[in-house]
C-alpha cells in the first residue's frame, strides 16, 4: 500500500478512535487547528511526562518553569522576531494556492534522495548478500549524477537564503520545473516575505490598548527568566531550564495533519554553559536526545541527523533530528548552539545586566546557550504513525482475519489495561470492578463488557492498550485471570494478585529511562 494511503488511514483512525479531532468541526472546522480527544490527550500527556522527567528528574542541573504566553512586546523586538520572523511565500496564479518557496525547493531536493534510494534498493535486490552499499554509492554513475545535481541545487538554495534573495528563490523554482501540486502548472508569482506572528491588543479601551503578540516560540520565556532562576535556585553553570508550552505561528502553508499547525506545543530546554564549552555540550546533547528517541524502540533507520548548512543569525552550530514519516524524513527536534545572542540582546533592550559570576574564573560573563527544542504534536504524529499496523491473522477456525493495532510503547499508551468480563452475569462484572478499583489509582484502566471477546480485543488493539485481562467463571474460584498481550496476542493465566507487579514492570516510564545513555 502506498505511504500516502497509509497516512490517510492513520488520519481517519485518529478521528474514529478518539485521538485527534478537527477543531470546531461542527462549524466546518478551522484550518490547521486540531483538538486532542480522549485518547489523544492521554498519549500527549504521556509524551510530555516522558520528556519532562527525562530532563528534570534525571538531570540534577536542569529545572523547569512555566512562563506566560503573553510577553512584553519589546521581548520580540530584542529576539528579532518583529523584524525577521517570516517565511518566503509564492502563489500559483492558476490554482490560487499559496506555498512556502523554501519548502517547494526542499521537496525538490528530497526527490534526489528518493531516486538514490531506489537505485540502492534495486542493487540490493540484484546482488543480495554480496552487495556493498558504500562502494555502490561511490561508483554507480546514476547515484553520482544525482548526488552532484542535489549538491548543486542545495548550494544554490542555501546561498539564496543566506542572501535573502527572493528573486533567486523564484528562479530556482522555475529552473527546476517545480509545478503546483494542485494545478500542475508553473505559473508563479514573485516570492515575498510574510511575518508569522499573531498580534492582538491588550488594554481596556481602544485608545489605551497596546499591541502585543502571541508567542511564536517558548524559548524567550526562558531567557527573560534566566537571572531569576539562576539566583533563586543558586544554579551554577552548566545548568538548564526546561519548559513545555503553547506557541502560535500564522502558518500560511499548514499541512500534513498535525505536523504543521498554527497552534502547537513545544518542549524546550535551554542549557547555559561557559563560553568556549558550547560545542562540547552541543555534541553531548545531540547524543542524549537521539538516545531519548531511540529508547522508544522504533527502528534505527527511521532516524537521522540533518546538520544545518545555513545557520540562523544567532547560532554557531545546528542540527535536526529527522524521522521518516509516511511522507518522508522530516524534522521532529532541533538542537542549536545559540551562542550568547539571546541574553545579550535582552540585556541591551532591557538595560538590565544579565550575566553570570564564575567563581572559578573570578569574572562576570554572558553564558552561551545550547538549545533542544521538540514539537509535542510532531512527536505525537511520529509515535502514532510508527505504531499504526494492519495485520492479517489466523483465527482458531483457520480463516484469516484482519486487525488494526497501534503498537504504542506501553509506557506511553493511553490505556494500560482493559478489564473484560467474559459474560455480563454470574458475578463476573462485579469481579472485574473489584480489579479495576484496586488498580485504577496507578494505571489508566478501561472496563468493557459489550460484544464478543474478540471484538473487544480489536477495540483495545485499535487504541493501543498493551494488556487485556479476561475474567471467566474459574476466576471466581481460583482468583486467576487470562492476560492477553497486544503485540503477540499471546495469552496466559496469572494470579490477580500478580497483576500490579506485571503492569508496573511493563508500563512504567522507568523501562524507557533504563535504555537512555
Amino acid at each position: 500500500m502506498a505511504q500516502e494511503d497509509i497516512f490517510k488511514k492513520l488520519v481517519a483512525h485518529c478521528k474514529e478512535y478518539g485521538f485527534v479531532f478537527q477543531s470546531s468541526e461542527i462549524y466546518d472546522g478551522l484550518s490547521a487547528v486540531y483538538d486532542y480527544a480522549q485518547m489523544g490527550v492521554e498519549l500527549k500527556n504521556n509524551i510530555k511526562k516522558y520528556w519532562w522527567d527525562s530532563m528534570v528528574l534525571l538531570h540534577e542541573n536542569v529545572v523547569g518553569i512555566d512562563s506566560a504566553i503573553f510577553m512584553h512586546p519589546t521581548t520580540w523586538k530584542a529576539s528579532g522576531h518583529v523584524d525577521a520572523f517570516s517565511d518566503p511565500l509564492i502563489d500559483n496564479k492558476d490554482s490560487k494556492k499559496r506555498y512556502r518557496a523554501d519548502v517547494l525547493i526542499e521537496d525538490c531536493i528530497a526527490k534526489y534522495d528518493t531516486k538514490i534510494e531506489k537505485e540502492v534498493k534495486k542493487a540490493e535486490k540484484k546482488f543480495g548478500d554480496s552487495f556493498d552499499k558504500t562502494q555502490f554509492m561511490e561508483t554507480n554513475p546514476r547515484v553520482l549524477s544525482n548526488l552532484k545535481k542535489k549538491k548543486e541545487l542545495n548550494d544554490r538554495f542555501v546561498k539564496a537564503l543566506e542572501d535573502n534573495d527572493l528573486d533567486e528563490l523564484k528562479q530556482i523554482i522555475i529552473d527546476n520545473g517545480i509545478a503546483c501540486p494542485v494545478s500542475g502548472t508553473k505559473n508563479w508569482t514573485d516570492v515575498r516575505q510574510f511575518n508569522l506572528m499573531f498580534s492582538t491588543e491588550m488594554g481596556s479601551t481602544a485608545e489605551g490598548s497596546s499591541k502585543i503578540y502571541l508567542r511564536p516560540e517558548t524559548a524567550q520565556g526562558i531567557f527573560v527568566n534566566y537571572l531569576n532562576v539562576q539566583k533563586t535556585g543558586r544554579m551554577k553553570l552548566p545548568f538548564g531550564i526546561a519548559q513545555i508550552g503553547k506557541a502560535f505561528r500564522n502558518e500560511i502553508v499548514a499541512r500534513q495533519f498535525i505536523f504543521r499547525m498554527r497552534e502547537f506545543e513545544q518542549m524546550e530546554m535551554q542549557f547555559f554553559v561557559r563560553p568556549g564549552d558550547e560545542i562540547k555540550w552541543f555534541d553531548k546533547w545531540k547524543e542524549t536526545r537521539m538516545s531519548w528517541h531511540k529508547a522508544l524502540g522504533f527502528s534505527d533507520d527511521k532516524y537521522r541527523f540533518h546538520d544545518h548548512e545555513k545557520l540562523a543569525h544567532y547560532a554557531n552550530a545546528a542540527t535536526d533530528i529527522e524521522f521518516k514519516f509516511p511522507f518522508g524524513f522530516k524534522e521532529v527536534e532541533g538542537i542549536h548552539s545559540r551562542t550568547d545572542f539571546d541574553l545579550t540582546k535582552h540585556q541591551e533592550f532591557s538595560g538590565k545586566k544579565i550575566q553570570y559570576f564564575d567563581p572559578e574564573l573570578n569574572k562576570n560573563y554572558t553564558p552561551y546557550v545550547v538549545e533542544t527544542s521538540i514539537g509535542v504534536d510532531r512527536m505525537f504524529l511520529q509515535i502514532i504513525s510508527e505504531a499504526y499496523c494492519e495485520e492479517t491473522i489466523k483465527k482458531d477456525d483457520g480463516k484469516e482475519d484482519k486487525r488494526v493495532v497501534l503498537k504504542l510503547p506501553a509506557a506511553l499508551a493511553p490505556v494500560k489495561l482493559a478489564v473484560l468480563p467474559l459474560v455480563k452475569k454470574d458475578g463476573l462484572p462485579e469481579k472485574a470492578r473489584e480489579i479495576i478499583d484496586e488498580l485504577k489509582f496507578d494505571f489508566n484502566c478501561q472496563y468493557d463488557e459489550k460484544d464478543s471477546i474478540g471484538k473487544r480485543y480489536r477495540r483495545q488493539d485499535a487504541i493501543g492498550t498493551p494488556f487485556c485481562i479476561t475474567i471467566d467463571h474459574d476466576s471466581l474460584d481460583d482468583n486467576k485471570v487470562t492476560i492477553r498481550y497486544r503485540d503477540t496476542m499471546k495469552q496466559e493465566r496469572v494470579n490477580i494478585s500478580d497483576l500490579y507487579d506485571i503492569l508496573k514492570e511493563e508500563v512504567a516510564l522507568k523501562t524507557l529511562f533504563k535504555k537512555l545513555k
